[in-house]
């Protein structure tokens, strides 16, 4: 999953068991620099690192960025822009059919993923009580 600077999903790929994610990976860059062109520079985690760093900058003009974890850290941190990911990781899993994976194909996973993300960003579109100052209305004039 590619998400933007906002946590909302730009591109989805659900791959078999059986792929590594280094080659998702590459599945996932090739569509995101096929669907999304003007994208120059992509985070991703420390498992990504290696040959896979070099591939999209060679291949498709984009810029591999890994985020490592500080040397010395131990138990849980919160790591710079991975936390994005993780999010929309978590919206997606309100969904209760996304807990599991009930699906036989690759293709009706991503469906159910994609279905459970127009739920979240159209409830988060439609959100009443936290809008911003530019929405209320100006005090009525005596």
């Amino acid at each position: 999953m590619a998400v933007d600077t906002l946590g909302l999903p730009v591109i989805i790929t659900v791959t078999p068991a059986s792929m590594t994610d280094r080659d998702a990976a590459r599945e996932l860059l090739w569509g995101l620099r096929l669907t999304q062109p003007r994208i120059t520079q992509v985070w991703a985690d420390s498992a990504y690192a290696g040959q896979l760093v070099n591939w999209p900058d060679d291949r498709l003009w984009t810029t591999l960025r890994t985020v490592t974890r500080p040397r010395g850290a131990k138990g849980f941190i919160v790591l710079p822009r991975r936390w994005k990911v993780e999010r929309t990781i978590g919206w997606v899993m309100n969904a209760r059919r996304n807990v599991r994976d009930y699906e036989r194909l690759p293709q009706h996973s991503e469906a159910q993923l994609n279905g459970a993300l127009i739920t979240v960003m159209t409830r988060r579109l439609i959100r009443r009580g936290r809008t911003g100052h530019w929405a209320r209305k100006p005090p009525a004039a005596r």
